[in-house]
Order: structure tokens, then C-alpha cells, then sequence
């Protein structure tokens, strides 16, 4: 009897992880975006040629930062996630649009698939994508279904692991 009874009162419940590591593992990758970019120009003092690839590596290497503290910030819940998304896309795209048919000004690249820092940079754009994709549609499923995580996710409290949830 006592066993069927400790079979009652005992619930399995698998939790994911809290979402404060989850944004920090993110805002990690946000960081190695920066990184890769700024170890493909050369430094930070160098810059890329033609002169608006430099500057779009920059706005990269800047955004990857930018993008970090927001994630960081209690507050930030979707901007954070979308930031995420941008910040991965943009590279992810360009890097196969260099490769595949070349850049205007930068024609060197096409081809040119076997280079380990793109490898890297692919890698960490990805798991960025999939990471930020994976908690916006975790947060819209939390809305569509009434959670009170949802009603407060301007405000930096959405859990994307249940209602009421905090780190």
C-alpha cells in the first residue's frame, strides 16, 4: 500500500534549463560572432578590403557585442532573441553568398569552402540561429496558450520553460 501511494505523490517533471544560463550560452555566441569576425580581418586594428566589407565586418563585430548585453538584460526578452536571430543570419548569408557566387569587389572567396575561421563562424551563426529561433517560438507558444510568462514578457520575466518559472 505504501508503495502505490509514494507512486502517487511522486511526478517526473522535466524542466529545461533556467533561462538565465540559456541567455548566457547565447550572448557566449553573440561574443564568438564578434570574435570570428574580428580574427578573419586580422585584428582589431585591421580592415578588410573592399572598404564595405571592412565596415560590414565591423557592424558584426559591434552587433555581436551589442547583442550579448542585451540578451543579458532582464528586460530584453524577444528584443534579445531577435537580435540573436539578425546577428546570425546576416553573416551565415553573406559567408554563402561570398562562396557561392562572390561579392562585389571580393571575388577571391568564391569557392573557397574549406577556410577553418568560416567553418568556426558557421558553427557559432547557427547555433545562435537555432538557440534565438528555438525561444521566440517558445515564447509565442507561451502566448498563444495563456501563460502568465507570456503576458510579462516585455518586462523580462518570460520563461520559455512555464508560467511562473524564474531563474
Amino acid at each position: 500500500m505504501d508503495e502505490i501511494r509514494n507512486q502517487r505523490t511522486v511526478s517526473a517533471r522535466i524542466d529545461g534549463p533556467p533561462e538565465l544560463a540559456v541567455r548566457l550560452v547565447s550572448a557566449l555566441l553573440a561574443l564568438a560572432v564578434a570574435g570570428v569576425h574580428v580574427a578573419d580581418q586580422g585584428g582589431v586594428t585591421a580592415f578588410n578590403s573592399p572598404d564595405w566589407l571592412g565596415w560590414g565586418f565591423r557592424a558584426i563585430e559591434v552587433g555581436g557585442v551589442l547583442t550579448a548585453l542585451v540578451l543579458l538584460m532582464p528586460w530584453s526578452a524577444w528584443l534579445g532573441w531577435a537580435a540573436g536571430v539578425l546577428l546570425g543570419a546576416g553573416p551565415f548569408l553573406g559567408y554563402i553568398a561570398s562562396r557561392s557566387v562572390g561579392l562585389p569587389g571580393d571575388p577571391g572567396d568564391v569557392g573557397n569552402w574549406g577556410y577553418w575561421v568560416g567553418t568556426v563562424s558557421l558553427l557559432v551563426e547557427a547555433a545562435l540561429i537555432l538557440l534565438s529561433v528555438g525561444m521566440l517560438l517558445a515564447a509565442r507558444t507561451a502566448a498563444n496558450h495563456g501563460h502568465r510568462s507570456a503576458r510579462n514578457l516585455d518586462h523580462g520575466r518570460f520563461s520559455a520553460y512555464g508560467a511562473g518559472h524564474r531563474p
